[in-house]
């Protein structure tokens, strides 16, 4: 796999093409980040983003994490002092799950947001930004029914982080589409370039496979799960005989949650998938890519209910180095 493929490996949009294969010709030493608010436990959300780190850093780049305490603090999560506890806590399973520390820079908001000249510059920004605008770039990740004008501050200074980070390439999932455009569009008028940016698949609710996953609503899947837990909700998920499920009949489109795992979380960490079958059934099926299992779900060779047998074991050897750190 070239570098190219290998940055860009599930990647749902790339902002600009042009602009990645620029970073693909010469990955060493690129430095490319992802902001989290400090929320205590990873899950499966996390995970996803921090793949494409693994990738990234396989591929010679530097990854930056920002602990966003004070992004944290605008959106309701807590106090200060609650919030950077909750943030040692995660570094610790951010590299339990898999990120090499060496190439890792872990970052506080508060360490640099609090600076006059960012505070300066995010006023400046704010000039540039109308409230309407801001008010869109939050609504995908944003707490509570109404916006407060913390709230509406918030993506401005995530496109400022950008900036202050050093960074060449912005990660996110799709629900970071609207900030890093905010981004591209406004970061011009203070003298500083459009970012280039990378945006992740989102997974669908586990048990219904509508709309996406979430760690406030629904069922979904962290590092404080057991092993018990995981066989659990993965056996309960949405799982029909496709990749491309019929929508509802109230018209809502649907995706398999279990097929996007396998893909997005699976592939990507494990060379090789077997799935465990008794030889009444058929024997072991063996996977060294994810569009062989697709197919032979699709064609009823692998049976959805020894597909999720499957994936509920190789979560849960993901998720084991964190689930025993956080008992720590």
């Amino acid at each position: 796999m070239d570098a190219y493929d290998l940055i860009t490996r599930n990647a749902s949009e790339v902002v600009t093409e042009d602009e990645v294969r620029a970073l693909a010709d010469d990955p060493e030493g690129k430095r490319a980040y992802v902001g989290y608010e400090p929320s205590g436990v990873l899950h499966i959300g996390h995970m996803l983003t921090a793949n494409k780190l693994i990738d990234l850093q396989e591929a010679g780049f530097e990854v930056v994490v920002l602990l966003a305490d004070v992004h944290a603090y605008l959106n309701g999560k807590g106090t200060f002092e609650e919030i950077r506890e909750t943030a040692e806590r995660m570094k610790a399973q951010f590299i339990a799950y898999g990120l090499d520390e060496s190439q890792t820079e872990f970052i506080l908001g508060s360490e640099y947001q609090l600076d006059e000249s960012y505070v300066l510059d995010l006023h400046a920004l704010e000039l540039e930004t109308t409230l309407s605008r801001a008010e869109r770039a939050m609504a995908e990740i944003k707490s509570g029914d109404g916006v407060t004008v913390a709230q509406a501050v918030y993506p401005i200074m995530q496109a400022l982080d950008i900036v202050y980070l050093d960074v060449d390439l912005a990660i996110g999932g799709m629900e970071q589409r609207k900030v890093h455009m905010l981004a591209r569009d406004t970061l011009p008028s203070i003298g500083e370039e459009s970012p280039t940016c990378m945006h992740t698949p989102l997974i669908a609710d586990l048990g219904t496979g509508i709309g996406k996953m979430s760690s406030s609503e629904g069922v979904t899947i962290s590092m404080e799960d057991t092993t018990e837990d995981i066989e659990d909700k993965v056996n309960g998920a949405f799982c029909p005989p496709t990749a491309d499920p019929d929508p509802t009949e109230e018209g809502d489109e649907r995706e398999n949650p279990v097929l996007q795992i396998f893909e997005y979380h699976v592939f990507p960490r494990f060379e090789r998938v077997v799935v465990e079958r008794p030889e009444q059934y058929g024997g072991n099926l063996d996977y060294d890519d994810y569009e062989t299992l697709e197919a032979d779900l699709e064609s009823g060779e692998l049976h959805p209910a020894d597909a999720k047998g499957a994936l509920a074991d190789y979560l849960d050897e993901l998720i084991a180095p964190g689930r025993a750190k956080i008992a720590e």
